[in-house]
């Protein structure tokens, strides 16, 4: 997507934004509105950066996440001590 200007704002944690795209960003936003039945084109912008943002930045954890995270630690250390874990047991103890 090509921004040839970009104006935001701050409102209530949310960034509202003018910006303008060429017409081949504004078909791929139309269909993506269509697909997963969205009200406007914002909402299709903010689906396709919750589909692609990934490859570009990390989302933010969670508590309920980081204290899954910290149980698995903690029953691994009640069962093994300080024992290393290998990669392949981390991956079966996190469901991968």
């Amino acid at each position: 997507m090509h921004l040839k200007s970009l104006k935001y704002t701050m409102t209530n944690q949310k960034i509202s934004a003018r910006v303008e795209i060429d017409d081949y960003s504004n078909k791929v936003l139309g269909i993506i509105k269509i697909k997963y039945a969205l009200r406007d084109k914002s909402e299709a912008l903010n689906k396709f950066i919750e589909i692609f943002g990934d490859n570009f930045i990390e989302k933010e954890s969670n508590e309920e996440y980081a204290q899954k995270v910290i149980l698995i630690a903690n029953n691994h250390f009640k069962k093994y001590g300080k024992r290393k874990m290998s990669l392949q047991e981390l991956d079966k103890l996190c469901g991968d």
